[in-house]
């Protein structure tokens, strides 16, 4: 990758983000550990209602119990269990903040807060200071927002930020560039974006898009700007219908494949 900032201008250290499977990753980010839409559990169909399921196929490849420390989980919702499943509730009892959106926070009580799109709070920093969490906006599939989110849910994504350190942008399941495009103009240029990839598709809405395909993840990679790619929710379950080899291929096509974290 080339890197056009000056030799005398000090280049922040990769951010660390390490991907368990499905959506599920660990951010560490200014002394925080930060885990994303946690879900652990074992392979096998997972009931939606009205007779509809998801079907996992693999496990996540580290268990609740291996984590260590989480001070905070970003949950882009809380309604579907490819974003949170059995285990991932259980360990949400024992964190100390989950960022969600508002209407998940309500149906989650105890330590979720919701947060609306470019509302932000601030998290405190082990040796003193804070970063800041801001929701952003996330559209779970195709259409306007006032038509979609009866049918799918609200979803949030967001933006870490602090005093030294890099920008972090956290997509959550978001299936379109005009939320992108609005927070690269606020945010821009990231230096990591965790995209949620996989090009899921459901009976729901008729088979189109509800997270981003891999031909997306890179343009959103490019409006960003980003210096790094992490992607997830590309594997693990049967309705992600684009993994590892097409996203390397659209990455590659795009010119960014030097960017792209695969792990």
């Amino acid at each position: 990758m080339v890197d056009t900032r000056t030799t005398t201008e000090q280049v922040p250290a990769p951010v660390s983000v390490r991907v368990f499977g499905g959506p599920t990753a660990l951010i560490e980010y200014g002394g925080l550990r930060l885990l994303t839409d946690p879900t652990f559990d074992a392979p096998g169909d997972y009931p939606l209602g009205g007779g509809r399921a998801l079907t996992k196929t693999a496990a996540a490849s580290a268990s609740p119990a291996e984590l260590g420390r989480i001070d905070v989980v970003l949950l882009s919702h809380d309604e579907h269990p490819d974003n949170l499943d059995v285990s991932g509730r259980a360990l949400l009892a024992d964190v100390p903040l989950t960022l969600t959106t508002p209407s998940g926070a309500g149906r989650l009580g105890g330590t979720a807060r919701g947060l609306k799109d470019w509302e932000s709070v601030e998290v405190g920093r082990p040796g003193g200071g804070a970063i800041t969490v801001t929701g952003v906006p996330a559209l779970h599939g195709p259409g306007e927002r006032e038509e979609l989110e009866p049918v799918i849910g609200q979803v949030v994504g967001f933006v870490l930020a602090g005093d030294g350190l890099p920008t972090v942008y956290v997509s959550g399941d978001n299936a379109q560039l005009g939320p992108v495009k609005e927070i690269a103009e606020r945010f821009g240029p990231v230096d990591t974006a965790v995209l949620f990839a996989g090009a899921a598709r459901g009976d729901i809405l008729d088979r189109q898009l509800l997270t981003l395909d891999s031909a997306r993840a890179a343009e959103a990679a490019r409006i960003l700007g980003a210096r790094w790619i992490v992607p997830v929710h590309f594997d693990s379950w049967a309705h992600f219908t684009e993994g590892r080899a097409e996203l390397v291929d659209e990455f590659t096509a795009a010119g960014l494949i030097d960017r792209l974290q695969l792990g």
